[in-house]
C-alpha cells in the first residue's frame, strides 16, 4: 500500500507533478482551479496522495471526500500554443 500524505498549500499543477512527494502517485486534489478553456487543473490544494488508487479512493470515501479531483501526478505536460506554420502564413499574406 502507498503512503498517505498531508494537506499541502495551494500549488500549481506543475509544482505538484515536479516534486519528488507526489510525481508518480495518484492525488487528490480539491478547490481546483481549472486553465481556461481546458479540464486541465492550473491550481489546486493536495489532500491526500498514493501509489495505489483504490486504497487512495478508500480514503477520500471514508475522510467524506468524495468531491476531489484524483489524477495521476506524472511529468507536467509542456504548455502547448497552436500555430500555423510560417510558411503557410507567409503564403495567405502574400495572396491577398
Amino acid at each position: 500500500m502507498g503512503r498517505k500524505v498531508s494537506v499541502s498549500p495551494r500549488m500549481t499543477w506543475s509544482e505538484v507533478c515536479c516534486s519528488d512527494r507526489f510525481r508518480g502517485r495518484w492525488v487528490a486534489l480539491d478547490n481546483v482551479r481549472y486553465a481556461a478553456g481546458s479540464s486541465a487543473p492550473a491550481e489546486a490544494e493536495v489532500i491526500d496522495a498514493d501509489e495505489d488508487l483504490a486504497a487512495l479512493c478508500s480514503r477520500m470515501r471514508a475522510a467524506d471526500q468524495t468531491s476531489c479531483a484524483i489524477l495521476f501526478c506524472d511529468d507536467p505536460v509542456p504548455p502547448t500554443s497552436v500555430r500555423r506554420p510560417l510558411s503557410k502564413l507567409w503564403r495567405r499574406v502574400v495572396q491577398h
